[in-house]
């Protein structure tokens, strides 16, 4: 039952858990309905239960689609979605990856996506005209990128292009919208993901323009550090709400002028689950022998006290390739952790999550991403078999510009022209990323 030469290195073994929080029914749109109730229904959660189950759905799709069909999930997805996902044929990768591989898959006409909006938009985005990408609940969001929706997002934007005009250049973090990566693109700016910031940022900074970099004022801090900028080369900008409201004429003088002297302004928004280490959990694990990992997406402040830094694909890689009787502590998401945790320690590779301390001076507080993970196997099974029969619900269908509440599942699709619009700025953004990736650093 184990799928071999996975590029993850994940492995499922039959008396394995499928780690999955169930859902309540109501939770699902009423064509999946059927499909999570069967799921409900089984005896238990391995995998020599589960995957059957799945089979039955899965692999006729497989069979129809051919090689049209592609599966695509991050790694942070819940439980063992990505697994799954992964035994299907599927691909797990970061944000910059995901948003490639429609282009490096010409065979692909239809992709699903067990993972997030925001990430779904992107690869639609880059995509062809003839593929089509499918998400598998729409739901599925990010708290940050709900701390910047546009709405929130423009109004700072137009003070902030009304006071600098072209002198300004927004860098949008994956984590947002393809309305606000639009900005990016209408700038001339870029669109970056924590692999690549410190490269695209480091390119934002040679055009001598001032960076508005949207929506996570924690990694722009550290790139901000990594390039050599501190103190009043930063100007934090509210997120959420108060963004929105914040007015240069509000600022008075002083404030103005810290502004005026900024090189970025990063808007406020930050992650919930990295904003939760503190440099105190990287010294407890260090203490301890264990070498620290965190994601850049953590304050700077645990940043500099951790002994790297990087992407999920760089805590993964790090994770797989560490020789047996290593120690790591990892500072990221808690569902990619457990994950890394159970791969590793068949290499004979100890891993905690570096909030997980067992003293009463600190809670254990290792969360995973409720937002990132809504996300199950009758979720993944459903929106398969449905397409294969021609049902699939057009909510789940991903077209730039789309906007989803998290909490409704509303849509608002914008008419075509702006729709086109939308796609023609925020692809620029996305392009201009993955050229000064493909270049690397100078």
């Amino acid at each position: 039952m184990a799928h071999p030469d996975t590029a993850s290195g994940m492995r499922l073994t039959p008396d394995m858990p499928i780690c999955q929080q169930d859902l309540p029914l109501d939770w699902y749109q009423p064509e999946f309905q059927p499909y999570a109730e069967e799921y409900l229904a089984l005896p238990d959660r391995r995998a020599a239960t589960v995957l059957p189950w799945m089979d039955g759905y899965v692999r006729p799709a497989l069979d129809h689609f051919g090689p049209g069909l592609m599966l695509l999930a991050h790694y942070y997805m819940g439980g063992a979605i990505v697994k799954l996902v992964e035994r299907y044929g599927g691909r797990i990768a970061d944000s910059y990856e995901l948003a490639l591989k429609a282009r490096e898959n010409p065979d692909a006409s239809v992709i699903v996506e067990s993972a997030v909006h925001f990430m779904a938009e992107s690869i639609a985005i880059l995509a062809r005209a003839d593929q089509e990408v499918w998400i598998t609940n729409p739901k599925s969001g990010c708290t940050m990128e709900m701390m910047a929706k546009e709405h929130m997002l423009e109004p700072a934007f137009e003070e902030l292009q009304g006071r600098y005009g072209d002198d300004l250049l927004v860098v949008a973090y994956m984590n947002t919208s393809g309305r606000v990566k639009a900005l990016a693109g209408r700038t001339g700016g870029a669109v970056c993901t924590s692999s690549n910031a410190r490269a695209v940022v480091g390119w934002a900074l040679r055009q001598n323009r001032r960076i508005f970099f949207v929506p996570d004022r924690h990694l722009g801090e550290v790139v901000a550090g990594w390039l050599g900028l501190e103190g009043e080369d930063l100007y934090v900008w509210p997120g959420g709400l108060a963004g929105g409201r914040q007015t240069i004429a509000g600022l008075g003088p002083a404030e103005t002028a810290r502004l005026d002297r900024s090189r970025m302004v990063l808007w406020g928004g930050f992650c919930g689950v990295h904003t939760l280490f503190q440099p105190a959990h990287v010294r407890y694990w260090r203490e301890r022998g264990y070498r620290v990992l965190v994601h850049p997406e953590c304050p700077k402040i645990v940043v500099d006290e951790a002994d790297g830094a990087g992407s999920t694909k760089y805590l993964w890689a790090e994770a797989m390739s560490a020789p047996s009787g290593s120690r790591l502590a990892i500072a990221t998401e808690g569902h990619f952790v457990r994950n890394a945790r159970d791969q590793a320690a068949l290499r004979g590779v100890e891993i905690v999550n570096v909030a997980d301390i067992p003293t009463p001076e600190f809670s254990s507080m290792g969360c995973g991403c409720a937002t990132m993970s809504r996300n199950d196997p009758p979720h993944l099974v459903a929106m398969l078999d449905l397409l294969r029969r021609g049902k699939a619900p057009d909510p789940n269908r991903v077209l730039p510009g789309d906007l989803v509440d998290e909490t409704t599942a509303f849509r608002e699709r914008l008419p075509a022209p702006e729709r086109e619009r939308i796609a023609r700025e925020a692809r620029a953004a996305l392009e201009r990323m993955i050229e000064i990736t493909s270049r690397g650093a100078p």
